[in-house]
């Protein structure tokens, strides 16, 4: 009898560890579900939205302008943000606020890219912390999967500040 439940216990134990392995290997490499907060992203992504990053753009350097990412904060590494690529390495963006008289502009670094929420009064992004290093990225949301009445893929920037590469 003894056996017998040991038994079972250790296999379950081992499904369970073996479960677990996968599904670890399938968040950090291939996606992740994330709820969003705050109203840095408005109106594209609200407060308590669900939506799915994708891990291999990231990988595969396919992180593109207007494409909406996960990031570590560069100001804290325990948090992370959702904002849009509005530059990659080597563009010119505009780093003034939408109400600043004067426009100033700064070039994206090698390796760096420039994230801004899509509401630009209410967003803590590039234009406070600089470019981000292309190493803090860890996906490009490709869905939104909560509230259902919103569920699909995401629209084009509201603000249109992204930068058109001239290749």
């Amino acid at each position: 009898m003894f056996r017998s439940a040991l038994g079972k216990t250790l296999g379950f134990v081992g499904y369970t560890i073996q479960y677990g392995c996968v599904a670890h290997c399938a968040f950090e490499y291939i996606g992740e579900f994330v709820a969003c907060s705050g109203p840095s992203m408005e109106p594209t992504i609200t407060s308590h939205d669900v939506v799915f990053s994708e891990r291999l753009s990231r990988h595969l350097c396919r992180i593109e302008n207007g494409d909406i990412v996960i990031a570590k904060n560069p100001f804290d590494p325990h948090m992370n943000i959702c904002k849009r690529v509005i530059g990659l390495e080597g563009d010119k963006v505009c780093t003034s606020g939408p109400s600043d008289i004067f426009k100033t502009h700064q070039y994206v670094p090698k390796g760096h890219v420039w994230l801004e929420g899509d509401n630009l009064r209410n967003s803590t992004d590039s234009r406070s912390y600089g470019p981000v290093p292309y190493a803090l990225i860890r996906g490009r949301v490709c869905l939104k999967l909560w509230p259902l009445h919103h569920v699909g893929a995401l629209n084009q920037s509201p603000t249109g500040r992204v930068v058109k590469r001239s290749d």
